[in-house]
């Protein structure tokens, strides 16, 4: 994301402990994770099955969500949580000075099941806005 885009997010004032904050973050590093095309649009359609099953496929997701945890389980390898954390370690270049995203990221690195979750549901909700 460039300068300009991070400035803007900073601005919006989200909490930086805020699962909000997490997935975009998540959202604007995750097309560094390589992921088949084919994989995760299966893996997606399952995750939406389960969102369906559990209720309103439109209500607010968490980190914690049934459909959440089976998507990020079943896209889980080392290579992709490395790459994640390497994203979001050139992120943390990029956001120097900027104190919410900063610490956001903080956090996202120190916590990686947390950082592969907040990615997963970020695939997850953009899967929905496309819906």
């Amino acid at each position: 994301m460039p300068r300009p885009g991070l400035e803007e997010l900073e601005a919006a004032g989200l909490d930086p402990q805020s699962s909000e904050l997490f997935v975009v973050l998540a959202w604007v590093v995750g097309a560094e994770v390589e992921i088949d095309p084919a994989e995760l649009k299966a893996a997606l359609r399952r995750a939406m099955l389960v969102l369906a099953a559990g209720g309103d496929p439109h209500r607010e997701l968490e980190p914690d969500s049934v459909a959440v945890e089976r998507l990020a389980e079943e896209l889980d390898t080392p290579e992709r949580r490395t790459a994640l954390a390497q994203a979001f370690d050139r992120l943390a270049l990029d956001s120097a000075g900027l104190e919410g995203i900063s610490a956001a990221l903080v956090t996202l690195r120190a916590e990686p099941e947390l950082a592969w979750r907040s990615l997963a549901l970020a695939l997850v909700a953009d899967e929905l806005a496309d819906e």
